[in-house]
């Protein structure tokens, strides 16, 4: 098994392509090991490298986000970790483990305009997002206000404010006269 890496816009996160599916659809962030214990086997093992503060399981990708320590010595044991957990055949989800849903807000008179947000975030945000080993996703609208979540490398990412400010706000605002002003939630 060849497992890729790729480095991502936060110098904390690097991205592991293990050449396979990995979560298939959505995508599911942990950020401590009490939470990677109840929902994966794989993310139990990667918690228990000295140093791994996160892991976001992708489609086809896993971001592991590292605290005090260097690439050089938590890389390999990463993609050892990753390695035995694929070969092993095991689940990468426990049966009992649920996803945490994340409540949206928006008036319903907003409807429509968050269905256009929602459309431009899924199909223009989103791939380029996952690309760099993270996730954007909706949360709300209020007066003007898109509050969107962010998870795996975007989630502290020093350029991660650049990126809703002049990518994401800029795009939206282009294509939807109602938004003013996009937020981090």
């Amino acid at each position: 098994m060849f497992i890729q890496t790729e480095t991502t816009p936060n110098p904390a996160t690097l991205k592991f392509l293990p050449g396979r599916d990995v979560l298939g659809e959505g995508t599911l962030e942990l950020r401590d090991a009490e939470a990677a214990a109840a929902q994966s086997p794989l993310a139990e093992r990667l918690f228990a490298i000295p140093g791994v503060a996160g892991v976001f399981f992708g489609g086809d990708f896993i971001s592991v986000t590292k605290a005090d320590a260097e690439w050089p010595h938590l890389k390999p044991a990463i993609l050892g970790a990753i390695m035995e957990h694929f070969m092993s055949g095991a689940p990468l989800l426990r049966e009992d483990a649920t996803a945490a849903s994340e409540d949206e807000f928006f008036d319903d008179r907003d409807s429509e305009t968050v269905e256009i947000i929602k459309e431009l975030i899924e199909t223009r945000v989103r791939p380029a997002v996952a690309g760099d080993g993270g996730d954007i996703t909706f949360r709300g609208f209020k007066d003007g206000v898109v509050f969107l979540s962010m998870k795996g490398a975007c989630s502290g990412c020093p350029s991660s404010t650049a990126t809703l400010r002049h990518g994401i706000e800029n795009l939206l605002r282009h294509y939807v006269p109602d938004v003013t002003e996009v937020r981090p939630v």
